[in-house]
């Protein structure tokens, strides 16, 4: 992998996953809880959002095995929900906040890519329209990933977030078994089915099919 073509690979992927956390800090702000901004995670600075697993050495990995899909996520945003002023709804835009960045960033890149034709000098029309793509394709990529109903993705406090049951309760701060889960899903799984001969590989082939179906109405 040359220097650009990691440049075009990682940075987008990076103001993917930085924004996505900043809308969830942004939203709890304007919703009355200030910890994300007291904590200084309001920022663009990737030092503050680093995660080394999440940021780093899943999407390089990924990257380098030349996955059919990159993802990854940074250190999660401090929320304190005690501080929201509706705190059932608040919780669940919170959550929405960062799948909603996403696509946004997808649509922006996408109609700036259009634009990018018109860019005169052919190595640098390449170069931006290459960058803008992948915009595309990673913000939709991490909007589909993070609408997984299983906690601490986004999608399971989207899900259930406004159910007062105290099930729903309990299955949302299962942080710890959302984890596991995921990683039985990603990696685990895909390798049983790899030796039984059979696709058992159900988080790459949903987001797959799901963000090539989104893509295909902004590309």
């Amino acid at each position: 992998m040359t220097w650009t073509d990691a440049f075009l690979t990682f940075v987008p992927l990076f103001f993917a996953i930085v924004l996505h956390e900043i809308a969830h800090g942004y939203v709890a702000l304007l919703l009355g809880d200030g910890t994300a901004k007291h904590y200084g995670r309001l920022s663009l600075n990737p030092f503050k959002h680093i995660d080394l697993f999440g940021t780093i050495i899943i999407p390089a990995f990924l990257a380098i095995g030349h996955a059919p899909f990159i993802f990854g996520w940074a250190k999660p945003v401090p929320v304190n929900p005690r501080f929201l002023r509706n705190r059932p709804r608040d919780e669940v835009l919170v959550a929405a906040a960062g799948i909603a960045m996403n696509l946004w960033l997808a649509v922006v890149s996408a109609l700036l890519l259009l634009l990018a034709a018109f860019i005169t000098a052919p190595y640098l029309r390449g170069v931006v329209s290459l960058f803008l793509f992948n915009m595309v394709v990673f913000n939709v990529g991490l909007a589909v990933f993070n609408a997984i109903p299983i906690p601490p993705l986004d999608g399971a406090r989207i899900l259930l977030g406004w159910i007062k049951a105290p099930w729903a309760k309990r299955y949302l701060n299962y942080y710890s078994y959302g984890l596991i889960i995921m990683v039985f899903l990603l990696f685990i799984l895909p390798a049983i089915g790899d030796s039984l001969g059979v696709d058992l590989n159900l988080v790459r082939n949903y987001m797959i099919s799901v963000t090539r179906y989104i893509c295909s109405f902004l590309l």
